[in-house]
């Protein structure tokens, strides 16, 4: 009796330690996007999805980048959209760390059309 409470804490200690290094990964992901790619964690659900969600919000900071070189209206709007897409990537480890699937807010939902 008193092996079987052994192996069954093994286990769920075994089955912790995975799912907080799956969480790590998607944590990383809104950091790093590629990261996780690179680990055993890459054809998990759970870090694929936040992979995604990381990637998007990378290909808006691009994108939110070249809005600076336009003169006067680019310099005055991109201070903003700086802002917006830190704040996004909070909501998105934020999302992360407590084991959700959730899209970011406004960009998040072209993350689906990404297959990997």
């Amino acid at each position: 009796m008193d092996e079987e409470n052994k192996t069954n804490h093994e286990e769920h200690k075994s089955h912790s330690e995975k799912n907080g290094q799956k969480i790590t990964m998607a944590i990383i992901a809104y950091i790093l996007f590629f990261v996780p790619l690179l680990t055993e964690h890459k054809n998990d659900p759970f870090v694929k999805f936040h992979v995604k969600q990381g990637l998007v919000l990378v290909i808006a900071w691009v994108v939110g980048s070249f809005v600076s070189m336009f003169p006067i209206l680019g310099w005055i709007l991109f201070p903003f959209i700086t802002l917006a897409l830190f704040i996004l990537m909070i909501i998105g480890i934020i999302n992360a760390s407590e084991g959700k699937e959730k899209e970011l807010p406004i960009i998040g939902h072209f993350a689906k059309s990404f297959t990997f």
